[in-house]
């Protein structure tokens, strides 16, 4: 009786001839399917790219980037984020896409992959999150703040106070530009240092951060998907609003000085350690990494060519970074252009309108030698006049800074929403602008959060069963800390404790975070082998210089960069903040409390704890474990082992392993030269390599737990070992005996 196969065999040549019709429909069937799927490829990718470049282009290059450049001085810190972001950001991010890629796991279970021993720095990625999260929110607030003023016209930054108390002295308002004052005073209401009024909470903001987790809640809970012509538009529209604001700032008094002061590079200063570590510091906060949420996403994403999208991407955020801050270096030159006389004289001018208009009375007029005074001489005019009338010249005075100001004027984390402010402001029908910008600047701060939510609560998920069958429950704990957490940043000095995080705490716990990450993959797990095993996977070699620069260049620059932070952070003496002081309108720098650096040392060490206590427990488990008779389990249930065992192996893998099983009249000798092998192992001092080779059997090594261990004398990194295969202190013959039966059960399968 002839079999299927060459039934089939014989009747499909008849089929061919006889009809050709359907095989043309089939052709046309397989092309459609075809170009569906590399049109779903294309489109995958398009989002995956789209989804690292709105990250990438969020409050790290609005909001973060322009204040830490003028902080350093402008062209120096371009320059050396510009070296930074080249030879740390686009390898490191382009070796989290490949993890993501080919693991196919989240931050957590990646690790526990690759290195059990430190699975820690998965939990330590999500507690990195859950930092970067809470101080995140307080800028989403100050951005949904000025959002909520955006409808009243005229912009009340755009105008002084207006004073009630007609016996007020206080002029401090006039000292400074409104949209300074208004940032302080009407958004913040700060107090005059970090440890003044901690416990007050600022009503406006309170409201406003419990609204920011409640809609993140809301969203998480629903499921909110974002398609993919939303994507694009949240993309795009900040560029369109920013270039908006690029080519009217052009025309500003003052705008080519401070661009040519933006790109002004001092060598000297590149001896500050500050530059060094907020430079770094900033390229890993920019791009998330060290977050997990570049695993998280890479692994969902279409297509292969991550150097083209790490390179794409790290050049989208340098661009973002520099258009949005030569708008704010453009603002800045026109604040201090027009301080001082030239705003005495402007006040003048404005003066007089109004008297002529019939809105001021007579006795308003200011003498006619003022603009020949100094101009804290005009100031004491003002105060001069009466009750009423004050009041009213105070609220009708232009926003500029009757005090002369200088290029280092305003410093603090609220430049760029002061700088923006006062950009709406020239723009006719403001309002309108105003309200697209800062809801522009709110939908972006959201998705970054959110992402941020999804790096924490999709690994724990994973990780945790009581989370992974209600995952409702994981959602509710994160939200309801996250505004817990951020009340303290709602405070009267709320913002120099968000400064503080921004500065010290989250920079810090990144660079510890990546230097693991780093170590782990290049050093313990091997870039070599890591090579090898991806071009088995994705079927192409990764990109050429990667192992080189893991290796060699991003591991020492990481832990030259974390010798800064430790160096300075244990000093003190150079690490201060911005604090404003009331009476005098003006920003004045504090150090920092004694109290507050003890903080950022317990949460860095918190963020870092993970991967200790990991560690202890896998050497716990390990203890407590008592191996058994290796060669009575290997009679008794060999048959079951095996097939259970090779039944997990992938099956691109199944056809090498039959190969390898088909002749069975030379296993014996097989099995005594594993054997001997193994018995050699201690003697010739084999490591990981030579091990492997013999006890994975040909399978790949990221399908099996990979376990290193020391004990009898003998190292073993990569041995195909159970969990509670081997105990620490056991002796070399038991270890022998378990490495043996192992061996033979996974090298040689029925």
């Amino acid at each position: 009786m002839e079999s299927l196969e060459e039934i089939s065999e014989e009747e499909s040549p008849k089929e061919r001839h006889t009809s050709s019709t359907p095989s043309w429909k089939l052709t046309a069937k397989e092309i459609l399917a075809t170009k569906t799927q590399n049109y779903f490829a294309q489109t995958k990718r398009a989002e995956n790219i789209l989804i690292q470049v709105a990250f990438s282009i969020g409050l790290s290059s609005i909001w973060r980037f322009p204040y830490l450049c003028h902080l350093n001085g402008g062209g120096n810190f371009i320059l050396m984020y510009f070296f930074m972001l080249l030879f740390f950001g686009v390898p490191l991010m382009y070796m989290e896409m490949i993890m993501g890629k080919c693991l196919r796991m989240d931050s957590i279970q990646v690790w526990k992959q690759l290195v059990p021993w430190l699975g820690g720095i998965g939990y330590a990625s999500v507690l990195v999150c859950v930092l970067v999260s809470l101080y995140n929110s307080i800028i989403i607030t100050w951005s949904l703040s000025y959002l909520s003023n955006s409808f009243s016209y005229p912009l009340p930054w755009d105008e002084r106070p207006l004073v009630r108390n007609i016996n007020v002295t206080d002029l401090s308002c006039l000292q400074t530009v409104a949209q300074q004052y208004f940032w302080y005073h009407t958004t913040l209401n700060a107090s005059n240092h970090m440890g003044e009024e901690v416990e007050t909470l600022v009503l406006n903001l309170t409201l406003g951060i419990f609204t920011v987790w409640f809609l993140l809640f809301l969203i998480m809970m629903v499921g909110l998907k974002i398609s993919m012509q939303m994507l694009i538009f949240s993309v795009f529209l900040p560029y369109v609003i920013l270039l908006c604001f690029l080519i009217r700032g052009l025309f500003l008094e003052g705008a080519t000085t401070s661009l040519r002061h933006m790109v002004t590079t001092e060598f000297s200063a590149w001896a500050s350690l500050d530059l060094w570590r907020q430079a770094g510091g900033h390229v890993l906060y920019s791009l998330g990494l060290g977050m997990g949420t570049i695993i998280l996403f890479s692994y969902k994403a279409g297509g292969d060519n991550y150097a083209q999208v790490a390179s794409l991407v790290t050049l989208i955020n340098l661009g973002t970074s520099l258009l949005t801050t030569s708008i704010i270096f453009i603002v800045l030159g026109f604040w201090t252009t027009t301080s001082g006389h030239a705003c005495v004289k402007q006040s003048v001018s404005k003066l007089m309108q109004l008297i002529d208009e019939g809105v001021l009375p007579q006795n308003a007029k200011p003498p006619k030698d003022i603009l020949l005074l100094p101009t804290l001489d005009y100031i004491k005019w003002i105060n001069s006049l009466p009750g009423r009338l004050r009041q009213q010249v105070i609220h009708l005075s232009p926003s500029c800074s009757i005090k002369v100001q200088k290029e280092m004027f305003m410093q603090g984390p609220g430049l760029a929403l002061a700088a923006f402010s006062q950009v709406v402001s020239l723009f006719p029908g403001s309002s309108f602008w105003a309200i697209l910008f800062f809801m522009a600047l709110l939908i972006i701060g959201l998705s970054n959060l959110m992402r941020l939510l999804e790096g924490i609560v999709f690994p724990l998920q994973n990780s945790i069963s009581v989370f992974r069958n209600y995952p409702r429950i994981l959602t509710a704990i994160v939200c309801l800390g996250g505004f817990l957490g951020s009340l303290i940043f709602t405070s009267r000095a709320g913002s120099y404790i968000m400064y503080l995080f921004d500065d010290l705490v989250v920079p810090l716990s990144l660079v510890i975070t990546v230097v693991f990450q780093n170590l782990a993959l290049a050093w313990i797990y091997g870039a070599g082998r890591f090579r090898e095993e991806m071009f088995s996977e994705m079927g192409r070699p990764l990109w050429p210089f990667s192992s080189f620069l893991w290796c060699y260049v991003t591991l020492p620059g990481l832990l030259a960069l974390l010798i800064i932070c430790f160096m300075q952070l244990f000093q003190g003496t150079h690490l201060y903040y911005t604090a404003w002081n009331a009476s005098g309108s003006k920003e004045v720098k504090h150090l920092y409390p004694r109290n507050s650096l003890g903080w950022v040392i317990f949460l860095s060490v918190l963020t870092f704890l993970p991967v200790p206590v990991h560690l202890l427990h896998q050497w716990w488990s390990l203890q407590e474990y008592i191996a058994p008779d290796p060669f009575e389990k290997l009679m008794s249930k060999k048959t079951p082992m095996v097939s259970s065992m090779s039944s997990q192996r992938p099956k691109h893998h199944s056809m090498k392993s039959q190969e390898r099983t088909s002749n069975a009249s030379t296993r014996g000798l097989k099995v005594a030269s594993v054997l001997g092998e193994i018995g050699d192992l201690g003697e010739r001092g084999v490591g990981a390599s030579g091990l492997s080779a013999v006890g994975c059997g040909g399978r790949r090594v990221l399908a099996r737990t990979v376990l290193p261990c020391v004990c009898g004398g003998m190292s073993f990194v990569n041995c195909d070992l159970n969990d509670h295969d081997i105990g620490l202190g056991k002796s070399r013959e038991e270890l022998q005996q378990v490495v043996s039966a192992k061996t033979v059960l996974q090298a040689f399968p029925i």
